[in-house]
């Protein structure tokens, strides 16, 4: 389970005296168990993944807003902290190679939204861990030609 992986991290980078880590995994950890008691029931990975998703998001929406040098950099180590524990999504080049046996389908679609539409639908379908914009952008690559 990745709750748990968290809450190990968390105890070695205490030990190790990594601060930010250890508060970062702190933060991820409160949310997955305030989450937990809200359902009676413990997260899935897949739930857990969309709470760390959502802690790098607005980690990242911070970093657009702050002038700190030093908080940047705190935020964007954090960042690479809860990054560790995210599973690899493809990049753009590995999702135009999952989308060539619907290649066609892409192609025949009316709009770029539509085009998108039928490629998440298969990733999604493959088990394929992917970005929507970067499906997006490999739609659009595709498409263009």
């Amino acid at each position: 389970m990745l709750a748990q992986q968290i809450k190990d991290r968390m105890f070695a980078a205490m030990k190790a005296r990594q601060t930010v880590e250890k508060e970062i995994l702190r933060v991820a950890l409160g949310e997955i168990q305030t989450d937990e008691a809200r359902r009676g029931e413990k997260l899935s990975d897949e739930e857990v993944v969309k709470i760390l998703r959502k802690l790098v998001k607005s980690n990242g929406e911070t970093i657009g807003m702050t002038s700190d040098a030093a908080d940047k950099a705190t935020l964007e180590e954090e960042n690479r902290v809860l990054e560790t524990l995210l599973p690899k999504t493809l990049d753009e080049s590995e999702v135009v190679a999952a989308l060539a046996t619907v290649s066609e389908a892409i192609l025949a679609a009316g709009s770029d939204g539509q085009a998108t539409g039928v490629a998440m639908k298969h990733l999604k379908s493959s088990g394929a861990v992917v970005d929507g914009k970067t499906v997006s952008t490999a739609v659009r690559t595709m498409r263009a030609g």
